[in-house]
């Protein structure tokens, strides 16, 4: 036969024997009450579980591996759903950074830094100079938190670019998204209208104008690439907002650069020729004429001293004086040397000596290309006072 004991559980128990409630010791048994509790948590641990698993979206690289991970951490028994969530996404930005696909997120705040986005369960932070120059050119007068403010709860596709999750650090960029969308619409040799955004000692940084009228794409005109004058500050001939026309350069895919000239746009003056500079109807008008002309041009004061020091330079071995002129415009007060482009004859290249209006052709005979007799120019000016 079995007796009842305490009304919780049924042992069995001769008629005769004293009771087993009075000699067990407290809690020996556990409450009845408590077995249902415990299944009702690991019911409510595995809805938690499911609760946090997200169907994959379209390119998201690995997201489906990070689903499974947490599902067979959760049946290991770890009862922190949330923990196990951070983790997940954790490895999810660092699969998106190593990938390179782009994450559609939400614009949740920002700071004076920069848009704070949300990641599934994570926060990432994009500075404001990793922000597509399409946004601050709308209203250039506009302060960045302004517009920062105004793009709060909106989409936005971006790149991950860090993704630590000891330092705690997601950084997302918006440029390197653009350049993923844009940069196949452009080659080198393209010209487009630009805006200049900021500048360096070293050049200046302009946002290309693409055919939607939005500025999506920022390259570099490098201070040698703003001018075929001598440029020794690039804030002496542009400023920040200045309206400009460049040509694409250079393309570095890798590095996501582009290189930008605004001096390509007109051809080099070092490669002109006297009836460039002077078309014939102009030489007639002004008097222009070669040496066995009678009409009296003086000669440019210090040529003769650099057709000397020409001499010097190893690979010319003769220079001779040719035609003179006058031009209608000044291209410099100095006296200077350019390079005609006018093809070599009996490997004797032409030079323009020009100073004020005046300018008068150089022969020389050389065995150097032309960038071996731009380089002995350059050489020779620095000699001669």
């Amino acid at each position: 036969m079995f007796a009842a004991v305490g009304g919780l559980s049924l042992v069995p128990q001769p008629f005769d024997s004293p009771s087993v409630s009075a000699a067990a010791p407290k809690n020996a048994y556990p409450s009845r009450s408590l077995l249902p509790f415990r299944r009702r948590r690991r019911a409510l641990s595995s809805a938690r579980t499911a609760c946090v698993a997200r169907p994959a979206t379209s390119g998201e690289s690995g997201v489906n591996q990070e689903e499974a991970s947490l599902e067979e951490a959760s049946r290991a028994g770890d009862d922190d759903p949330r923990q196990l969530r951070r983790s997940a996404d954790w490895r999810a930005a660092r699969a998106y950074k190593d990938s390179g696909v782009l994450f559609d997120g939400k614009i949740q705040a920002f700071n004076n830094g920069g848009l704070l986005i949300r990641f599934y369960s994570l926060i990432g932070f994009l500075p404001f100079p990793l922000l597509s120059p399409s946004h601050s050119c709308k209203d250039p007068s506009r302060a960045i938190q302004d517009i920062a403010k105004d793009l709060v709860g909106s989409p936005i596709s971006v790149k991950v670019v860090e993704a630590s999750e000891e330092q705690n650090k997601l950084i997302f960029s918006e440029k390197d998204a653009i350049w993923s969308k844009y940069s196949s619409q452009i080659k080198v040799g393209d010209v487009f209208d630009g805006r200049v955004a900021y500048l360096e000692d070293y050049g200046a940084f302009v946002h290309l104008r693409f055919p939607d009228g939005h500025y999506h794409i920022t390259g570099l005109v490098h201070v040698t690439e703003v001018s075929w004058d001598l440029v020794q500050d690039v804030r002496d001939f542009l400023d920040e907002g200045n309206e400009v026309k460049v040509k694409i350069i250079q393309i570095d895919k890798e590095k996501s650069r582009i290189n930008l000239s605004i001096k390509r746009l007109e051809d080099d003056p070092l490669m002109e020729t006297l009836d460039k500079v002077i078309p014939q109807e102009v030489q007639l008008a002004s008097g222009s004429l070669d040496a066995s002309s009678s009409v009296n041009i003086e000669p440019l004061p210090g040529l003769e001293s650099i057709c000397k020091e020409l001499l010097q330079e190893d690979g010319i071995t003769d220079v001779e004086l040719g035609r003179q002129g006058l031009e209608k415009r000044v291209v410099s007060q100095d006296l200077e040397l350019w390079l005609s482009n006018a093809p070599a004859k009996d490997k004797k290249f032409t030079l323009l000596a020009r100073a004020g209006r005046q300018v008068q052709e150089v022969y020389l005979t050389t065995t150097l290309d032309q960038d071996g007799i731009k380089k002995a120019v350059q050489r020779v000016l620095g000699r001669v006072p």
